[in-house]
């Protein structure tokens, strides 16, 4: 995707509406209800949910918090209507738009390269990314973990054949990992973190050199419609509870603690190694990253069909999803 200077005038326009909202008070469509689906990394929404923010801004909205284990199974939940915005990693969205699922980008998190990684084994024989040939690796399918193998394998020139794939869920990962039945694991914060803390790998990889690893909001197409106010202010809130975050890293990891029974050496390291994350609307080169994950997933195969990512991006300046020209 080409950068324009009209496309980056459109961001900034957008991103001056988002702060104009956001410092103002709320318009006349706020949605009804706004069920916000959330997993354990997503410690912007965390703060927002335990601090009750959002119920607080949106004072005539049904507002409903529902966890997932990872961003596949949010953004099918957000797909058949069960939710209506959520955060999930890279990739997610890439298998969701080439599956036809409609739901809208509408705001990214900057990269975190540090918190994801490939673990193998205190004792594995396993040094570099080469020797990843001909083994057993677990992760999410359709995750961020997924980009970040894909990433690795072909830094080191290993073709995905020549892998054998073992698609789990982050706990039924870790056990696997755990017992010996896979060679490798790809994972996220604060899985990472937690197995770190308990288990003792040793780190193979992060993302960084990798892996972008953005994180990206998405909304039904019906928030977006009925309610485009609401999404700025959305937008704005996360930013401030990641602010309140960098300023309050132990209250924010005992916070995350409380909430999820994670020790608190685990949820502080989570969140000590992520950087500043402030919220946005998409910009052009955000855009044109995401564009190459799915553009290597589909010539791996690995999805269905080419998508375009601009195509079910939103601009907010003029409500409606950016189309580029």
């Amino acid at each position: 995707m080409t950068t324009t200077s009209s496309a980056r005038r459109r961001w900034l326009a957008a991103f001056a509406l988002a702060g104009a909202l956001v410092a103002g008070p709320l318009q006349a469509a706020d949605p009804v209800q706004l069920r916000i689906g959330f997993q354990k990394s997503a410690v912007n929404l965390l703060v927002l949910k335990q601090q009750g923010t959002l119920e607080k801004r949106f004072p005539k909205t049904a507002v409903s918090w529902v966890e997932f284990p990872a961003g596949p199974q949010l953004l099918e939940a957000l797909a058949v209507g069960s939710i209506d915005f959520g955060l999930t990693g890279d990739t997610p969205p890439v298998f969701a738009q080439a599956a036809g699922k409609d739901l809208v980008y509408v705001g990214a998190e900057p990269p975190k390269p540090d918190s994801s990684a490939i673990l193998v084994p205190a004792a594995s024989n396993i040094q570099s990314l080469a020797d990843l040939k001909g083994k057993r690796i677990a992760f999410q399918k359709g995750s961020s973990a997924h980009n970040l193998l894909v990433r690795a394998l072909d830094k080191a020139g290993i073709a995905w054949s020549e892998v054998t794939p073992v698609y789990l869920a982050p706990a039924e990962a870790r056990a696997a990992f755990e017992r010996g039945s896979v060679d490798a694991w790809a994972i996220w914060d604060p899985y990472y973190a937690a197995a770190e803390y308990a288990v003792k790998p040793r780190v193979l990889t992060t993302g960084r050199t990798l892996s972008a690893n953005n994180s990206f909001y998405l909304a039904s197409r019906d928030i977006v419609a009925h309610s485009p106010e609401a999404v700025p202010v959305l937008l704005g809130e996360l930013s401030n509870a990641d602010a309140w975050i960098q300023g309050h890293k132990r209250e924010a990891a005992q916070l995350l603690s409380d909430y999820s029974g994670l020790p608190f050496d685990v949820s502080y390291r989570f969140v000590a190694r992520r950087p500043t994350a402030p919220t946005t609307p998409l910009k052009p080169e955000t855009v044109a990253d995401q564009q190459r994950v799915a553009d290597s997933f589909f010539r791996l195969g690995l999805i269905p069909k080419s998508i375009r990512v601009a195509d079910i991006v939103w601009q907010p300046a003029s409500d409606r999803l950016a189309r580029d020209k």
